[in-house]
């Protein structure tokens, strides 16, 4: 008796909440949905390039959208207003992190930089993160290193024009990337590390993407342990565990090395600097920093910096190959400026070739690395474009789709880099039409030294290179399929002939 009255007053009393729940609910207004299916939500309408998805639906519903994953509500925005609003305006009050499975472990459990949810803790962080890791200074001590790598570049590219072949110049690319990016953080010799295979490199950071950016049964189907059980037998649990060992395997290694007694190292590398903090800080220091966030930070500079930089310069080369009257403008500017009796190319030449920088705006534009910006999480009730959005609710914003709304861009699907002539639009996150990086406090910071790295690559690749392609193949024969769910890739390796000409 006295139990069967204790369920009905807990059936009760959960009754009236969730009652009080949703009349509260009523009383706001909520942004449109799309009509789901019961406990899968809208997940049926994600396809294989999610960014394109919520781009074809937003365009039926609006550009803010309250989409349901699961059980797990999520608002998209895919207009510039609405980014600023969540952006800008409402920064503080949505600039965390949701708590999903795969940044969980690939983070080390949040302590990284780009993951981990809003705190005291994430803000010194990134403090250090911006003064000893990523300030202009630093960024230029590496200035020889990325000299160096187009260099050794230019030279094995040279080497392949002996037989006119064609060069995987999608590969090419990002081993440019990897090797900056090794010598850079890790302090190794990106074609002599012993701790990795140069050929599988690719592959990690792919498993690892794709990982962080695929849908696990956990995060949007949380109760009773349902979705767990669900990524054990689909093999998603499997997956991301075997990507976090390989990562863990070679970032620990790398720190030990850098830690042994005699060690011989070229230049103070971001593991040093992290160490150096690490040793230094007192009992009393804010930071508390461990080895665990040094392996965090680690991750998020790895993974962000040499995939998206080699994207970036993949799909230039793609629009130029595919437009041989841009490209000859381009490669005119750029001879013409320089000269034709340069042995190398240094960082100063960068700031005299306005027309490539404009290239390189377009090519964010139309060909954003990461479409759908890494998703934030409010901590308090906002509205955006006049739609309640409550505390603990995640918001993704589309900068693909924005970067291709027409209301914004004369002939978005066109690639225009004079589009730029008359329009202010910078990519430092001010300009709410264009956020390559993102903005507000979650804003990249890593875009100093991945602005400097596209900007030589490329430089390099069209002052001493013409470029043609293949025999028997026309421009109407370049693929443009895209592939990936966190960084969009060129789904098609791009191979071109070069001819060293300066």
């Amino acid at each position: 008796m006295a139990i069967s009255l204790l369920c009905f007053c807990l059936v009760t009393l959960l009754t009236l909440i969730f009652a009080a729940k949703k009349i509260k609910r009523s009383k706001w207004n909520l942004p449109p949905s799309p009509p789901k299916f019961p406990v899968i939500g809208n997940l049926h309408q994600i396809g294989g390039l999610p960014h394109r998805s919520l781009e074809r639906l937003a365009k039926k519903h609006g550009p803010v959208m309250l989409l349901h994953f699961g059980f797990v509500p999520v608002v998209v925005v895919s207009s510039k207003e609405a980014a600023e609003e969540v952006l800008r305006t409402h920064d503080l009050d949505c600039c965390s992190r949701p708590k999903l499975v795969g940044t969980r472990l690939l983070s080390r459990g949040f302590q990284d930089i780009a993951f981990t949810p809003y705190s005291e803790e994430w803000m010194e962080r990134r403090k250090l993160a911006v003064r000893e890791l990523f300030c202009l200074k630093k960024v230029e001590s590496f200035r020889h290193i990325r000299e160096d790598e187009c260099n050794f570049m230019v030279k094995k590219l040279s080497e392949s024009t002996v037989d006119k072949s064609p060069v995987d110049l999608s590969k090419a690319l990002f081993w440019l990337t990897a090797s900056i990016l090794f010598r850079v953080v890790l302090g190794q010799n990106f074609y002599e590390n012993k701790f990795i295979d140069k050929e599988k490199i690719e592959e990690l950071v792919f498993e690892a993407e794709s990982a962080l950016g695929s849908f696990t049964c956990s995060d949007f189907f949380p109760l009773a342990g349902l979705g767990g059980l669900v990524d054990r037998l689909s093999g998603q649990h499997k997956r991301l565990n075997d990507v976090f060992l390989k990562l863990d395997d070679l970032f620990q290694r790398v720190i030990d090395d850098h830690s042994s007694p005699g060690r011989t190292k070229e230049h103070e590398d971001i593991i040093d600097a992290m160490l150096d903090v690490l040793h230094k800080q007192g009992e009393n220091d804010s930071l508390n920093l461990t080895v665990d966030h040094i392996r965090g930070v680690i991750s998020n500079i790895f993974l962000a910096g040499i995939d998206t930089g080699a994207i970036t310069m993949i799909w230039t080369m793609t629009e130029l190959a595919r437009n041989p009257k841009l490209m000859k403008k381009v490669q005119g500017e750029i001879r013409d400026r320089l000269g034709n009796n340069k042995e190398t190319i240094t960082e100063e030449d960068i700031d005299k070739v306005p027309y490539l920088k404009m290239v390189i705006k377009e090519t964010f534009r139309l060909h954003h690395a990461v479409p759908l910006l890494l998703p934030r999480e409010t901590v308090a009730h906002i509205k955006v474009q006049g739609y309640d959005i409550p505390p603990g609710r995640q918001i993704m914003v589309n900068a693909g789709a924005i970067g291709r709304d027409p209301k914004l861009w004369t002939n978005p699907e066109e690639f225009n880099p004079e589009r730029f002539i008359d329009k202010p639009a910078d990519y430092r996150g001010q300009h709410f039409e264009f956020l390559p990086f993102g903005s507000g406090r979650r804003i990249c910071p890593g875009m100093p030294m991945g602005m400097a790295i596209v900007e030589l690559g490329l430089l390099n690749l069209l002052y001493f290179f013409d470029w043609s392609l293949p025999d028997g193949m026309t421009i109407d024969d370049i693929n443009m399929e895209e592939a990936g769910t966190l960084t969009i890739v060129k789904k098609v390796p791009l191979k071109l002939v070069p001819v060293r000409v300066m």
